[in-house]
């Protein structure tokens, strides 16, 4: 029986091709070894494009050492890849392009600017998301700030809170900046008059649509420092979504963010929530509340955009314990759990990948072998002339998940489903197959199908902002006309939520030798990827590829 074998797709953070994640890698090629899944380390300079063939590295669990090898191409792609202004990402779109037909478990996600825009047009995420505008000029700010005392502007494609500036009104009718630059060092705090303001804000390139103003929530403790919360939630072995945990983030002394990396500090969600809503119970519920969202926000941007595995939510949670949306993040870090003390969800979080891998290899090879008569070909060894193995292509069903195994108590319902409450564990299936469907008959255990849509529902408007400049940077290949909808006003509505939710190396010293070309490449590299257009007239191609100078992540 052939092994099925993963790649994590990456970047090197420089020439001397060091690896950011590298033990985080070496922890899931421990866990996978364990589980029968073969796993390597490769980026986009690691790979033949004549010969389909790819330079990867290896980990040895024994000697414990990493190694480079010539391979063929994984069954299945896990994309780790962020955004980085480099030549190295620019390899990433012609990977990307050339072999986005392949099996990926997640696919990227459009920018901040486009994810709020897909969310706003669903009523049921409405009220949970701070009013967003894209920055077109000195004008929208000024807009902004009449309306709320609060505001900040983001990078649309920003990570690691670079490049964000908080600007608060102060009663002397004067403005308060704070914030960090782009490699993340904290700014001083000025206050400025509002046209000192303009004038500070002219050196900060904002204008081209590369940023978003947002409503500012209030989330100082009190002792001056900010805080939030990390929700992540990813895909288990049944191919269902569920939040994995979430942890609290508490800022560094005179930083607007909580990231780790800019000095913030970890701790315990339910600790940080009751203290700061005063009430335990109220916390509990609140916690329920914001992981069924982070379940729902996950199902639906996979139903509108592509194949995803895992999201981390950034959430404000405001004294009422009112859930707000700040960002969604596709490549979510799990070092929050480990510094929080909770290391079973910080393990977990690890696992969980692998195990939807598992799922996804062992559904495609079930297809395989009905239709070819129970004669399933798996992936060649190393010395085939293709990189792509015959479970490699057409990955199109992966973006659909199982239902609920038999006996099971959670709940799995579609992505079109409205916010719903109620006792027991629930986790979120997109477009379960009728065989799975069908095996799922136990008791407590409800599954809903779902088909996708290529736009959301009509007739629902949200708090989308007037601004809909066709050079909305980080939405590619727009064809369709954007219209506005009516602004909704910042009042929430509290949701009920009772129950829960289940929850840098150096090549090797040999020296390298390319691979011998050959004739073609298999057909299967060839297979076409359906097309999918988002709610908000996103195209057909891959995002961040093309018509885009600030990719998508």
């Amino acid at each position: 029986m052939t092994q099925p074998v993963l790649g994590i797709l990456t970047l090197y953070l420089d020439d001397k091709e060091t690896l950011e994640e590298r033990s985080i890698y070496r922890h899931m090629i421990t866990a996978a070894k364990k589980m029968g899944l073969e796993v390597f380390v490769f980026t986009p300079a690691d790979v033949d494009f004549e010969t389909n063939r790819i330079h990867a590295q290896f980990y040895n669990t024994s000697s414990k050492s990493w190694t480079h090898k010539w391979t063929s191409f994984p069954h299945m792609i896990y994309d780790r890849c962020r955004i980085q202004h480099s030549h190295r990402f620019e390899q990433l779109r012609k990977f990307r392009s050339r072999y986005g037909h392949l099996t990926f478990l997640n696919k990227p996600l459009r920018n901040k600017w486009t994810v709020y825009k897909t969310l706003s047009s669903q009523s049921r995420f409405q009220n949970k998301q701070p009013f967003t505008m894209l920055y077109t000029g000195h004008k929208d700010l000024s807009e902004m700030l009449s309306r709320y005392p609060l505001v900040f502007l983001k990078p649309i494609n920003g990570t690691g809170g670079r490049g964000i500036l908080r600007i608060e009104l102060q009663k002397d009718d004067t403005y308060l900046i704070q914030g960090r630059d782009q490699t993340r060092r904290i700014i001083q705090p000025q206050q400025v008059g509002a046209t000192a303001l303009k004038k500070k804000l002219s050196s900060w390139n904002l204008e081209g649509g590369k940023y978003i103003v947002q409503q500012g929530i209030m989330i100082k403790l009190p002792n001056g420092r900010v805080h939030d919360y990390r929700l992540l939630v990813q895909k288990n072995s049944r191919g269902e979504w569920e939040a994995t945990g979430c942890a609290g983030r508490i800022g560094a002394p005179k930083s607007i963010t909580s990231n780790l990396h800019g000095g913030g500090k970890a701790m315990g969600m339910d600790e940080l929530l009751g203290s700061w809503v005063g009430d335990e119970a109220r916390a509990r519920a609140v916690r329920r509340e914001a992981e069924q969202f982070g379940v729902e926000v996950a199902a639906y941007l996979e139903q509108q955009y592509d194949r995803l595995c895992e999201l981390a939510l950034d959430l404000a949670i405001d004294r009422k314990g009112g859930i707000w949306l700040l960002e969604v993040n596709p490549k979510p870090a799990r070092e929050v759990f480990r510094e929080s003390g909770d290391e079973a969800t910080y393990e977990r979080a690890i696992v969980k990948p692998l195990e939807y891998a598992m799922y996804v290899y062992s559904r495609r090879k079930r297809k395989k072998s009905k239709s070819t008569g129970g004669k399933s070909q798996g992936r060649k060894p190393e010395s085939s002339s293709s990189g792509a193995s015959s479970l490699v292509a057409g990955s199109s069903e992966e973006s659909s998940s199982g239902a609920s195994s038999a006996g099971s108590s959670s709940k799995s319902i579609s992505s079109k489903e409205s916010s719903s409450s109620g006792a027991g564990s629930k986790s979120t299936s997109l477009k379960d197959t009728s065989a799975f469907a069908a095996a799922s008959t136990g008791v407590g255990s409800s599954v809903v199908d779902t088909k996708r849509e290529s736009s959301p529902r009509a007739g629902s408007t949200g708090p989308v902002s007037r601004r809909t400049s066709s050079k909305e940077a980080g939405s590619t290949g727009e064809s369709s006309k954007r219209t506005s909808s009516t602004r909704a006003g910042s009042k929430r509505s509290a949701s009920s939520g009772a129950g829960s939710i289940k929850s840098g190396s150096t090549r090797a010293d040999s020296k390298r030798t390319g691979p011998k070309k050959v004739s073609s490449p298999r057909a299967s590299l060839s297979e076409a990827s359906p097309t999918r257009t988002g709610s908000t007239g996103t195209g057909s191609t891959e995002a961040g590829l093309t018509g885009n100078s600030t990719p998508d992540t």
